[in-house]
């Protein structure tokens, strides 16, 4: 096993495309065509977790939150960063992160985890991205139109939330003329062909782009195949920061606090004042979100789970949701499950340990 295989599923699930411009995931330390002798799965790449990682025998470390965020000029011991560094590199241990495009995922995401817990249903993104999609044009022989559908759809085109083989087709009719070098599938070099052809429409993802145009080209039959990659403002609905659901039945407002706090495996939930006796609608996102609450409201969510709120942000509930602030090490805590789910399903045979280290900062009396 490598590290590369390892990397590649993870930016699978979360490609490094949904993090957010100020985040630093990916491979920190550490190369991609190392062995990999088992891995250590944690909130933060603390040195006691490198230590964990020794001990075990492993030398990736898979986090959620980066070990570093901004740019280093000198590496000698100063602070806890450039320690875990030292340690790490001496030791020939990698160190990943998988930070907000963990957190951006409808499916297989932070904030779903959380939402899992809680038991929601019909999960949506809070706050959709936008700039992540594409939609390729492309003109095709009558003849071939349904190969080269297929063969777009198979590499992962056409997917519009629920939805998949989502297309459209114009038929039109197109011209070309060869040159004395050319290879025209249709009609004669250097002579003027018109042909029967259809326009037909797709949108992608950005990060498959190059997949999409590949098998474009092995499907479709002319030398030179003519085609349009137009960018789109449209929000991404599987792509996001936040969750919205729905509770399958409305709750004493009270006892969802309650059931919050015990399932979340918390010591403290701060929450804002119950203005409503019972409430259904629960829109989530793990770590620092006070910058969602708007979506929440515009969601219509009756309670708003995520954390480091600050006092006077805690106003700006207003009487029209309850705000509940968990801690940001407990909303994120069961990342560490999701990593382990994930990359256990996919490689049975590979090691992998939840670590034993609690990371938590932050203590309580």
């Amino acid at each position: 096993m490598k590290i590369a295989e390892i990397v590649q599923f993870l930016e699978e699930v979360a490609p490094l495309s949904y993090q957010e411009s100020y985040d630093n995931a990916g491979l920190i330390l550490g190369q991609k065509n190392w062995d990999c002798t088992g891995a250590i799965l944690c909130l933060d790449s603390l040195e006691e977790v490198v230590d964990e990682a020794i001990a075990k025998g492993c030398n990736l470390i898979i986090a959620h939150h980066p070990i570093v965020f901004f740019g280093l000029k000198k590496i000698n011991g100063k602070n806890y960063i450039e320690r875990i560094l030292i340690k790490a590199i001496k030791a020939d241990i990698a160190i990943y992160a998988s930070h907000t495009n963990l957190d951006s995922v409808l499916r297989q995401g932070v904030n779903t985890k959380i939402a899992e817990k809680l038991g929601l249903q019909n999960l949506r993104i809070l706050s959709p991205k936008k700039g992540l999609l594409l939609k390729l044009q492309t003109y095709v022989p009558s003849q071939n139109l349904e190969a080269v559908r297929e063969a777009l759809f198979a590499a992962g085109a056409g997917q519009i939330g629920n939805y998949s083989e989502c297309s459209f087709e114009q038929k039109g009719q197109g011209s070309f003329k060869g040159n004395a070098q050319s290879q025209p599938h249709l009609g004669q070099k250097e002579q003027r062909h018109y042909e029967a052809e259809h326009k037909l429409e797709v949108i992608l993802p950005k990060q498959i782009q190059h997949k999409v145009l590949a098998a474009l080209k092995k499907a479709h039959p002319y030398e030179e195949v003519a085609y349009e990659l137009i960018a789109l403002e449209n929000a991404h609905q599987e792509v996001g920061i936040g969750v919205v659901g729905e509770l399958p039945e409305a709750q004493d407002s009270l006892d969802f606090l309650k059931s919050l706090k015990q399932k979340m495996a918390t010591d403290c939930v701060k929450y804002t004042h119950i203005h409503q006796p019972k409430v259904q609608r629960i829109a989530i996102c793990g770590g620092a979100g006070s910058f969602l609450l708007g979506a929440a409201k515009g969601a219509g969510a009756d309670v708003f789970v995520t954390a480091d709120y600050k006092y006077h942000e805690f106003f700006d509930a207003d009487g029209q949701l309850i705000i509940a602030d968990l801690g940001h090490y407990e909303s994120e805590q069961f990342t560490i499950e999701l990593f382990y789910e994930l990359i256990s399903q996919k490689f049975p045979n590979f090691t992998v340990h939840k670590t034993t280290v609690r990371t938590n900062p932050v203590n309580y009396l």
